[in-house]
């Protein structure tokens, strides 16, 4: 199993906002730029991630994002699960599958699919973050002196 790019980008979305722990805005330009990804792929992002309500956007001349959830209450499955979308990751109607009336594949791969969101359900947007100093340091934020210590 892989996940999209999407998903990653995603991810990568909001632990660069949790990982700036202030009230600063991010543009779109800063992240493709950091991240060395397309304007237009993070717009999409940014987009959903929105609408799901992990991040408040703003439009307009002080515009931008900011982190709108507490990183320790957010879990991963549910970040996961609504950047990939929650649909079967074997569809045997599409081509039509001979086998599909007897085959067990399709059920053995969703059982394992919500046993990896059970494991990621064990974890939050914090549990990621335990490295955030080097982390931001990585990603070329400043540390002000009074976090450093």
């Amino acid at each position: 199993m892989q996940l999209k790019k999407y998903t990653d980008y995603g991810l990568r979305v909001l632990m660069y906002l949790a990982a700036k722990k202030n009230d600063n805005r991010v543009t779109i330009d800063e992240l493709s730029g950091i991240f060395n990804v397309p304007r237009n792929h993070l717009n999409k992002v940014v987009h959903q991630l929105g609408k799901e309500g992990f991040i408040d956007t703003r439009r307009g001349k002080n515009g931008g994002f900011l982190l709108a959830v507490d990183p320790a209450d957010v879990r991963l499955d549910k970040i996961i699960r609504r950047l990939e979308g929650d649909e079967y990751w074997i569809d045997c109607h599409k081509p039509e599958c001979a086998i599909f009336p007897a085959c067990e594949l399709k059920n053995l791969i969703n059982e394992g699919k919500e046993t990896f969101y059970r494991f990621l359900s064990d974890y939050t947007l914090a549990s990621l973050m335990q490295n955030d100093a080097d982390i931001r340091r990585l990603w070329g934020q400043e540390i002000p002196i009074n976090e450093a210590q």
